[in-house]
């Protein structure tokens, strides 16, 4: 009996953690939508420009770290570990600097929403009106 309680605590840890995580531009950016691909090359470092011409500049939410690391896992399906050694090697060979990381959601919508070329994630719940939804990871 122990181990099913277990196993359903684990299973319910998982769920509290799990986010519906979307990709947010602010709403006069001149971009309607985003494709999985090109929010990776922005979010990479590969585009620093929207499709639109506007300069794209990601953000990275620092707190918790459990919302980057879910992120990053739903993004390129890999771990947190593995994209910091990818900056690593990146800003060690001084060709481009990692996203600009943002203490919480709350500081991330607020940027997100006072300037037209910050990209940024967060859960699909926190999203206000202020904000555009370019992507939607949940679907």
């Amino acid at each position: 009996m122990r181990i099913y309680a277990f196993f359903f605590s684990l299973l319910l840890s998982h769920a509290a953690f799990s986010a519906d995580w979307v990709v947010i531009v602010h709403p006069n950016s001149g971009v309607e939508k985003l494709s999985k691909n090109e929010v990776v090359n922005i979010f990479m470092g590969r585009y620093r420009k929207f499709p639109s011409g506007q300069n794209a500049v990601p953000l990275d939410v620092i707190s918790p770290p459990t919302d980057r690391e879910q992120f990053y896992k739903f993004l390129l399906n890999k771990e947190l570990a593995d994209v910091d050694a990818y900056w690593a090697r990146l800003k060690f060979s001084g060709q481009i600097a990692p996203p600009t990381p943002v203490d919480d959601t709350d500081a991330i919508l607020d940027m997100v929403a006072n300037h037209v070329g910050f990209i940024a994630y967060c859960d699909k719940k926190k999203v206000s009106a202020k904000v555009k939804v370019v992507l939607d990871l949940s679907r």
